[in-house]
């Protein structure tokens, strides 16, 4: 309906002769029924250009307006603003469109938007996925979901650090853990993964390897710095995995490694397909050196004249395009950074020929943006490829306690664990239902309580009860078909009704502007209003009507609508829609 209204404006712009760019005429719903269904400010925007005051303007606005069916009156209000009443009709209409439409409903056409890439999760195969990695999770998941219903072609990614220093300290801590059941005792190092599932790899890398990738003691320790309290506890163990790779030579090495590496990303993989989520690709990071990625990243760079040599390694000129200074890409050693292999893989993700690139990245990501959209600008020429969405902090509570969180002591509460608590349809609600860039609490009671306080119960029992009404009908031998009612629209005139209507023809604008915004949680709060809306009406009015069969009927339509928009709605967000609670 915006779209037909900001058609007739754009007619009578024409029709009075004034040059005003379509894409400019602002449509937007009214806060207050009084003031009609849409109102526009097109005539304060544009009175300058017109040179006339903006009321006389949108006066010769109205009077150039060509008739609609669907709009019953047009008024000018307050400075200039133009108010349109819609016809009864064509606010009943949204009803059959729905009913038409199904789960297509507020959709724009696949393919009609941009190929892009959604990335997210990401988290180092050191361990098993927090509460804070569901939320990034939940988020990446339900936004490609929403972006795929504004038409873009979406395609999900996993980067798996595979090669970096934490998988390198997995390894240590799992070698560590494999010698003491070879009765071997070497101290555990401060800066190793303490949590018990290093202990089960150890185990399994002990029945496959036996004491093949023992060593005594003394030489492993030997000449050793000093570790944490009275030592550094990164250089002890950095000083370890190089101890570790000399004596058990890379094939050794690479044993302990992938032990730890391919135990925990299937770990990781089936934690997340327990979570409704799976992936196009699960992108390795040491492929980007086998490929030669990063060779082809770098000289990259170098064409595109923002590279610089000082002091033997190889910058980016990041400070000249947003960063706040410059940064290594080769190290004088010639070793490269992560940040060169982070830009390797945004350029495959590039050349791959995704026009969009959202990143889902925690919080401690914050101070990596603006390095990373200097990079997409040195590539690209511009940074708007990237799109970086932050997941800020989860903090959990249980019985009023707050749950504390170290990945590497081991003292976390698990993705798993919150999910066989809550269930996954209160975690992927609770985990979007606030903006991403807030930090959330997360109450596990509100979470399992089943009361009108608890979001996703209060919207799941919408749709459980339009079920019961229509299995209510059909015991009653009442007409049950959804599209039964659409003759009879013109009967629903209850104030609850036109409220749930208007709420229904909502959606739309909902999904756009969720996907414009990047932000799923307009989803999530938009299914909260309707639910509202279905039980303010199922709780004043009746819709088993045997006397007045006409009334039922449309009653049942629009109750078929709302359960249609419901299940949409959940099922963007990995929410499942119950027929009975």
């Amino acid at each position: 309906m915006q779209a037909h209204i900001a058609d007739l404006l754009a007619q009578a712009l024409s029709a009075t002769g004034i040059d005003f760019p379509a894409e400019r005429i602002g449509v937007e719903r009214t806060r207050d029924a009084a003031h009609g269904d849409f109102a526009s400010n097109v005539a304060l925007v544009a009175a300058k250009a017109a040179g006339q005051k903006p009321r006389d303007l949108a006066q010769q606005l109205v009077d150039a307006l060509p008739a609609s069916e669907q709009v019953e009156r047009v008024e000018i209000a307050g400075p200039g603003f133009i108010n349109f009443h819609l016809a009864k009709a064509a606010t009943h209409a949204v009803i059959a469109q729905v009913l038409e439409q199904g789960v297509r409903f507020g959709c724009a056409p696949a393919g009609s938007g941009e190929s892009v890439m959604v990335e997210f999760v990401s988290a180092n195969p050191n361990g098993p996925l927090h509460v804070g990695h569901g939320r990034g999770a939940a988020l990446g998941d339900s936004l490609a979901n929403v972006l795929a219903a504004a038409g873009h072609t979406v395609s999900r990614e996993y980067y798996v650090n595979d090669a970096g220093r934490q998988m390198d300290i997995l390894a240590a801590s799992v070698w560590v853990r494999y010698l003491d059941r070879c009765s071997v005792t070497v101290p555990f190092p401060a800066g190793g993964y303490q949590g018990e599932y290093v202990r089960d790899v150890a185990a399994s890398l002990h029945a496959a390897q036996g004491e093949a990738l023992c060593h005594d003691a003394a030489a492993i320790t030997a000449e050793l710095p000093p570790d944490a309290p009275n030592g550094d506890k990164d250089a002890h163990v950095d000083a370890l995995i190089a101890r570790m790779r000399a004596l058990l030579g890379e094939a050794g090495y690479a044993a302990v490694h992938a032990a730890g590496l391919d135990s925990q990303l299937a770990d990781i993989r089936d934690d997340l397909e327990g979570f409704g989520i799976t992936y196009d690709r699960w992108f390795s990071e040491a492929s980007l050196v086998s490929d030669g990625a990063i060779a082809h990243a770098l000289d990259t760079l170098k064409a595109s004249g923002h590279t610089y040599t000082q002091d033997g390694a190889l910058w980016l000129a990041t400070s000249q395009m947003g960063d706040d200074k410059d940064r290594v890409l080769l190290r004088s050693n010639g070793a490269h950074t992560y940040f060169a292999a982070d830009i390797a893989y945004h350029l495959n993700k590039l050349e791959r020929g995704f026009k969009r690139l959202v990143n889902v990245w925690g919080a401690d990501h914050h101070g990596y943006v603006a390095r990373m959209r200097a990079a997409i600008e040195a590539l690209t020429g511009s940074a708007e490829p990237l799109v970086v969405k932050l997941s800020q902090f989860v903090s959990l509570y249980r019985d009023g306690e707050k749950v504390g969180m170290s990945t590497r002591a081991g003292e976390f509460e698990t993705l798993r664990t919150l999910r066989t608590e809550v269930g996954n349809d209160a975690a992927r609600y609770f985990y979007v239902m606030r903006n991403s860039d807030q930090p959330f609490d997360f109450d596990l009671g509100l979470a399992t309580s089943q009361s009108n306080d608890n979001p996703v119960y209060y919207i799941q029992y919408a749709h459980a009860r339009v079920c019961s009404v229509f299995a209510q009908a059909a015991e009653q031998g009442l007409a049950t078909d959804p599209a039964a009612g659409l003759d009879h629209l013109a009967r629903l005139e209850a104030p609850q009704e036109t409220a749930l209507i208007t709420q229904l023809d909502r959606y739309p604008e909902v999904l756009r502007s969720a996907a414009e915004q990047y932000a799923p949680h307009v989803v999530a709060n938009y299914l909260r209003e309707l639910a509202d809306r279905f039980h303010s009406l199922y709780n004043a009015q009746r819709f088993i009507l045997p006397d007045q069969p006409e009334l039922a009927a449309a009653r049942l339509s629009l109750a078929a609508a709302t359960r249609q928009v419901v299940a949409n709605g959940l099922g963007l967000l990995g929410v499942t829609a119950p027929e009975s609670m």
